[in-house]
């Protein structure tokens, strides 16, 4: 597009993940000026609506510096919600009332229409609350995003104007929502180009509509259809595995990927008599072909269906001090710390944000409780007010203890006076913010409840990070809730699986996207792949594209297994093989048993291997 002098700053690039979003900008990078791709616009749909929203909000009843709450915020709201709507016993978990509104909002209706009645107030309180601080969360960006421009036509002639060619990566991840934001930022003549693999859909449950890349000639019409069947990823062995299974989906658009690399290992199907078995086997040979292959603990992975499943895996690489990362650990911004110190940010910018002056209130303990939170929050609801407002009004501290008021009086003159340092006299936020940390003893008190030093030094650590990430958005001139904005959106992304180190263990949706050069395939069974909710619910050809994604994850080796019985909830129950195996063209398979491989002679070099590997355990035992 630049060689046809279309002008940087007019192109468009939309992903779904921060990473992808990043990996792209640094491609970019490298083949045209740092000024072209500085002016681009590669981004999530959700930073994208940001940026749409921040300038033009207000047009939709809210104030332009809005907060984004992102999903511990939710919850904690939610929890306030059920206790006042259902009683302190009520059983519904917020995460399952904010799922169901997530995906209302989604599928492009209205949550507040839900059939359950009780899930509809749940959700009527919910968007309230919301409104009433000015905050939105991450699937309002996009509903909002979507409204803005579908009401307002200047908005919408100003963004056409601006993002005259648009791009979308991942097109089958797309939900109904965002088919819609994308419809609305792309007219005629319809310069839009989506690059998506309808037989990698597998978000389905939450709320990806394959159908978007089936169907899209009903949106854009008459668009040119470019298959990409040469694959640089798989041997020809996998390749023809994974075609041959995900033939038998139906509606797909027709394609068969062709491998660059000739030939290949043949696809290993091993029947397993336990779980037990299936963790020991995979372990002990991931040790066998590292010391044959001479491969790094990186080129191994072993993907499941569910986190379940994880569990004996885990203990047989722990026994046998294989390295081994799993993806799924805590995220940073979820840590105590630095929701703690990102909660002192967003009063900062909005003291009127409840969820993040509560989270403050009292830490560290400054003579604050629960109760007179509780207080504070019943007040602000009978005046229509926000917290922050009820802790400033005399009619409400004069309902309060005299040494709880003062505690009230300096906690509001402390923020206050902060605040006065980055709007009035301009100083850096960065800097404001570590002086309050430091001054309210946030990091002492943290301590105290530390176990470990290295607990401390993690803490201490991360705390210094937010605050100097901070620091460099100041020092380049933006403000703190451009800072706000930036992290909230980051704080939902996957984990960065190249910063750690060991054999991958990771579950097939999360697997989408990687390679690795030796995959182990568990738990090939009817009611775990396919899953037993996709079969009563009919939603087998999913789990058949799941099984695609995980089977074209093999660069070089690829051995999948299934086992007789396997405990689930502690008790032993019988199993039988997945059907999808039975799908699979046996041209390039080698099908063998546990008792087989363990029954015949070893060969020479397998020998050479086991001794090596041996002697490798031994040597680290000692050291």
């Amino acid at each position: 597009m630049l060689e046809r002098d279309v002008a940087a700053e007019n192109i468009l690039a939309v992903t779904f993940t921060n990473k992808a979003a990043s990996e792209m900008r640094e491609r970019i990078g490298g083949m045209v000026s740092k000024a072209a791709a500085d002016a681009m616009t590669v981004c999530t749909f959700h930073s994208l609506c940001v940026r749409l929203l921040r300038g033009g909000i207000d047009r939709l009843g809210y104030k332009k510096n809005f907060a984004i709450y992102t999903g511990s915020d939710q919850v904690g709201l939610m929890k306030q919600i059920l206790v006042r709507k259902g009683g302190a016993n009520c059983p519904l978990k917020p995460e399952q009332v904010l799922g169901a509104i997530s995906k209302e909002k989604n599928a492009g209706h209205d949550p507040l229409k839900m059939e359950d009645e009780f899930f509809a107030q749940l959700a009527t309180a919910y968007q309230n609350e919301l409104r009433a601080q000015n905050a939105v969360d991450f699937d309002d960006l996009l509903v909002l995003g979507e409204k803005m421009l579908a009401e307002h036509d200047d908005v919408r002639e100003w963004a056409r104007g601006v993002y005259r060619r648009v791009t979308v990566d991942e097109f089958q991840d797309t939900n109904a929502l965002q088919m819609r934001l994308l419809q609305q930022l792309v007219g005629a003549p319809y310069h839009v180009c989506v690059v998506g693999d309808d037989d990698q859909s597998i978000y389905g449950w939450r709320g990806a509509e394959s159908a978007n890349i089936l169907q899209f000639e009903r949106f854009f019409p008459n668009p040119q259809v470019i298959l990409l069947e040469e694959n640089y990823r798989s041997t020809q062995a996998v390749l023809h595995t994974a075609n041959s299974l995900i033939k038998h989906n139906i509606g797909r658009r027709p394609k068969t990927l062709i491998s660059t690399k000739v030939g290949g290992s043949p696809v290993r199907i091993v029947a397993m008599p336990g779980d037990d078995e299936e963790a020991v086997f995979i372990a002990e040979e991931i040790i066998e072909e590292k010391n044959l292959s001479k491969k790094a603990w990186e080129d191994f992975a072993i993907l499941f269906r569910t986190n379940g499943q994880c569990r004996k895996l885990e203990e047989a690489l722990r026994e046998r001090k294989i390295p081994y990362r799993m993806v799924g650990a805590q995220s940073f911004f979820d840590r105590r710390e630095i929701r703690d110190v990102i909660a002192y940010a967003q009063v900062l910018a909005a003291p009127e944000q409840d969820v993040a002056l509560l989270r403050i209130l009292n830490a560290p303990n400054r003579g604050i409780g629960q109760t007179t939170a509780v207080l504070a929050t019943d007040y602000s609801r009978e005046v229509n007010k926000s917290v922050w407002e009820a802790l400033c009004d005399p009619a409400f501290t004069s309902q309060v203890g005299a040494k709880t008021r003062g505690s009230i009086e300096d906690f509001v003159a402390l923020i206050s006076a902060a605040k006065n340092r980055i709007e009035i006299a301009k100083d850096n936020a960065g800097h404001v913010l570590r002086a309050l940390i430091n001054e309210i003893e946030y990091i002492p008190w943290l301590m105290r409840g530390c176990k470990t030093e290295k607990e401390r030094d993690a803490r201490g650590e991360g705390i210094h990070s937010i605050i100097q990430q901070l620091d460099d958005y100041s020092a380049r001139g933006k403000n703190l809730q451009a800072f706000l904005d930036a992290v909230t959106l980051s704080s939902d992304k996957e984990d960065d699986i190249e910063s750690k180190q060991g054999v991958t263990l990771i579950t097939l949706h999360a697997s989408k996207g990687l390679e690795f050069p030796h995959v182990y395939l568990v738990g090939l069974e009817e009611g775990t792949l396919p899953h037993k909710r996709s079969i009563s619910e009919g939603t087998r050809d999913e789990e058949r594209r799941l099984l695609y994604v995980g089977i074209t994850r093999a660069q070089e080796k690829l051995t999948m297994t299934y086992c007789a019985q396997r405990v689930k909830y502690g008790e032993t129950v019988r199993t039988q093989e997945s059907s999808f195996l039975n799908e699979l063209d046996g041209e390039y398979l080698q099908m063998s048993s546990y008792e087989d491989i363990m029954g015949r002679q070893a060969s020479d070099d397998e020998l050479s291997s086991f001794f090596s590997s041996m002697k490798s355990m031994l040597d680290e035992w000692i050291t």
